[in-house]
């Protein structure tokens, strides 16, 4: 049985896997889907305006540390790749796999900001105008999304090394928004990489939910 800890990406909460989560737990598996801090419905302005990349990924080593999680699963989707990449590297080698769903593979010194293209850095800039911390979610898309911290979005990313010594490096990479993906490039840096395994999916960004037996199907191996 493994254990898969779903962390979603900017704007979203645990909702974002709603229709994965069913499809590993049938297949006997456990899973636990996170909010990160300052996506919370009770979170004050002064939780979302100190929350940063550090916050989010000590939310999963905290995660990990309270459910005594070994040989963890960590997936992220999009922003939530910067996430389970700190995490994994402060880890303690307690995660076994690593599945970057659609999501940020980062080298240390990088930042969401550094690694995203000029459409998603004007969408946080214009996001952010109106209070400065927070950038509200993009027009469209589901109501339940939140305003996200921008300091996650600017934080660099410290890593060790002990990131690139998790087993298994997995990238998925979504290729029906080429419009506007910022993952091109990083999916060929992938490819090239002897120490991941890339898969590509033909579905938009939001891949959980409009294709999630395929996410899950991908997450089980099959």
């Amino acid at each position: 049985m493994a254990t898969f800890v779903l962390v979603p990406g900017a704007w979203k909460g645990s909702w974002a896997f709603e229709m994965v989560v069913p499809l590993l737990e049938r297949a006997g598996h456990a899973v636990h889907a996170l909010t990160l801090t300052g996506l919370r419905p009770d979170d004050d302005n002064a939780t979302v305006a100190t929350a940063n990349l550090d916050t989010h990924a000590d939310d999963v080593l905290r995660h990990l540390d309270r459910n005594h999680i070994t040989g963890a699963t960590l997936v992220g989707h999009s922003y939530a790749g910067m996430v389970i990449a700190a995490a994994a590297d402060r880890a303690g080698g307690r995660v076994s796999r690593l599945v970057h769903l659609d999501a940020f593979v980062p080298r240390d010194g990088e930042s969401w900001w550094s690694s995203a293209n000029e459409y998603f850095r004007e969408v946080v800039a214009v996001g952010a105008a109106a209070t400065g911390y927070a950038v509200r979610p993009p027009d469209g898309g589901d109501p339940r999304r939140r305003s996200h911290p921008l300091a996650s979005f600017l934080q660099t990313i410290r890593l060790t090394g002990a990131f690139a010594r998790v087993p298994r490096r997995e990238f998925v990479y979504c290729s029906g928004w080429e419009d506007r993906t910022p993952f091109a490039e990083l999916r060929t840096r992938l490819h090239a990489d002897p120490g991941w395994q890339v898969h590509d999916l033909p579905t938009g960004h939001d891949a959980m939910h409009e294709a999630p037996e395929a996410v899950a199907a991908l997450l089980l191996g099959e």
